[in-house]
């Protein structure tokens, strides 16, 4: 198990841990009812904190971001010696947190995305692990929320006996949710992006080649082109020109030069 404690990339706080200390992590606050943010950023999620300071405070104040794309783990790697083997990609960290929480008899909810999505991933979970409790669900409403629609969200989730609430709204709203759910629910809330359409069998993953190497995104932007040319063909340059400045010290990227958030987004 690898934890090395949270590092800075480009001013974002990222924990430098692979996949069983996140999973432990996750599940030790399910046991006791803790609640928790975590979310697995890649390079479009980085980015995003790196041009807000409202929404940097706001990551830098989760408590567990795993490093979901290679190229924030390859960060790490290369500023801190964190010797990490893997990253810790999203849909993964899903299924084996699911594993887990099969075997400690803890039910899970599953929010966002759209029914039709909920009602295929609920059933493949199930499938794949048959111990699995899925104490409720509810799609997103694609919209801002009102404080009474949040507050009969929160009872949803609360009444429902789940354990762990897995989130997939789509980055950087799913971030924002968790951060201000975190203090009214008492469990795990687990952004995990794509992993509900992956998993749904909705949407197609990348070939492992594409993974392990780092082309997972030019695989999403050749099935995706109109919706991920911007986040792909402009971020992932800057993402690296940013990183060298580091690296070479150049530029100081302040994970403290936050500003807090002055109202909450409720998304739903």
């Amino acid at each position: 198990m690898i934890d090395r404690g949270k590092k800075n990339i480009l001013g974002i706080l990222v924990d430098a841990v692979d996949y069983e200390a996140a999973v432990t992590k996750i599940v030790a606050a399910a046991l006791v009812h803790k609640g928790i943010a975590v979310s697995a950023l890649a390079v479009h999620g980085v980015m995003t904190g790196v041009f807000d300071p409202t929404h940097r405070y706001r990551l830098n104040h989760l408590d567990l971001v795993v490093p979901d794309g290679q190229p924030v783990r390859w960060a790490l790697n290369a500023l801190y010696h964190t010797q990490l083997p893997d990253r810790v990609y999203g849909p993964t960290l899903m299924l084996k947190t699911c594993e887990c929480a099969s075997r400690e008899r803890l039910p899970i909810y599953l929010y966002g995305s759209r029914p039709s999505v909920i009602e295929a991933l609920s059933y493949n979970l199930c499938s794949h692990f048959p111990d699995l409790v899925i104490a409720g669900t509810q799609p997103s409403r694609f919209r801002q929320i009102s404080t009474e629609e949040k507050e009969q969200v929160v009872q949803d989730i609360r009444n429902s006996g789940a354990a762990i609430t897995f989130v997939g709204l789509g980055c950087p709203r799913q971030e924002i949710w968790v951060y201000e759910y975190r203090e009214d629910l008492s469990m795990p809330l687990v952004a995990v992006g794509a992993a509900f359409d992956f998993h749904a069998g909705t949407l197609p993953q990348a070939p492992p080649l594409l993974q392990r190497s780092g082309l997972e995104w030019f695989y999403r932007f050749m099935h995706e082109p109109h919706r991920l040319w911007k986040r792909y063909l402009l971020l992932n340059p800057l993402y690296l020109g940013l990183l060298l400045l580091q690296a070479t010290r150049l530029v100081r990227f302040d994970s403290a030069k936050v500003t807090p958030p002055t109202r909450e987004m409720r998304y739903g």
